[in-house]
């Protein structure tokens, strides 16, 4: 419960601290805890060397990618705080959308959209852009502990209108939201759940997740790949490319695949041109049984 009364003091004094003393300071704190969490930054620095071996970024420093990687964590743990306070019109002048025709070309169809995104740039803040242009979305969330974390990190998050369930629990709102025509928020780069299935990801075999494909087959619902980006002024750029759908052959599993392929390849593009702002924090890459 220590780390909950934390998070509440933070809730408390953060949306205090204006970015111009706010993100300075966040940056400072990446510096530290980059010297002092030797986990984090060995898996920061594994991460990383797997993108930059793949040959796309292969002139770049390491150390100077790890570190940036940790300023941007630090940064996003600070933005998160200042949801609640942040009204719709500060977020729409802190984020600029590219690609929103996307969105409106997919949910025309009836059949909602699923948004898959990676944890890169800042998702707190330019999720909702989502529900400034009135579009409903549900996410599910990692199911951290003690519970009362869970919530008020939800609650955070969630302060301005997305709906947030535990990924470890019943999904049947996901289908619900969907028929209702509406965007489900998935995550492409991170298999919390270990049910995905062994995919090449920057030239190595690693376990992803596959959900976004099975529940895109299962409904019909289009996919649409978004990147949110922070910019060197901490302004935001919401990329979304356009709607992908998946073909029916009939054979679920090389139809999954295919789809999960497709996801990939637009992760590798991004995720190539600004490691840096992947803030991924746990190995993606870890022995995988085939599958």
């Amino acid at each position: 419960m220590l780390s909950y009364y934390l998070h509440r003091l933070l809730g408390l004094v953060v949306p205090l601290l204006p970015p111009t003393l706010g993100y300075p300071l966040a940056t400072r704190l990446g510096d530290l805890f980059y010297h002092l969490d030797n986990r984090t930054r060995a898996n920061v620095y594994d991460n990383v060397a797997r993108v930059l071996e793949s040959g796309q970024r292969a002139a770049d420093d390491a150390d100077a990618i790890v570190r940036g990687v940790f300023h941007s964590m630090a940064k996003n743990y600070y933005d998160i705080f200042r949801v609640p306070a942040l009204s719709l019109a500060e977020i729409a002048r802190l984020v600029k959308v590219e690609g929103w025709e996307h969105v409106e070309r997919a949910l025309s169809k009836g059949q909602g959209a699923i948004l898959v995104s990676v944890h890169f740039g800042n998702i707190d803040i330019v999720a909702q852009i989502l529900v400034l242009r009135e579009v409903p979305v549900v996410v599910p969330a990692e199911h951290i502990k003690p519970e009362a974390l869970f919530q008020y990190i939800c609650s955070l998050r969630g302060s301005k209108g997305i709906r947030l369930i535990p990924i470890d629990g019943p999904l049947l709102e996901l289908f619900r939201a969907l028929r209702r025509n509406e965007v489900v928020g998935l995550a492409a780069d991170r298999d919390i759940t270990e049910s995905g299935i062994v995919v090449e990801f920057f030239g190595t075999p690693t376990r992803l997740p596959d959900g976004y494909a099975q529940l895109s087959l299962r409904t019909g619902a289009p996919i649409i790949v978004g990147f949110s980006q922070r910019l060197p002024d901490d302004t935001f750029v919401a990329r979304l490319e356009p709607p992908l759908e998946l073909e029916a052959t009939g054979d679920r599993d090389r139809d999954v695949r295919a789809g999960v392929e497709k996801v990939v390849a637009i992760m590798e593009r991004y995720i190539g041109e600004h490691p840096d702002q992947w803030v991924m924090s746990v190995p993606i890459w870890q022995r995988v049984n085939s599958r």
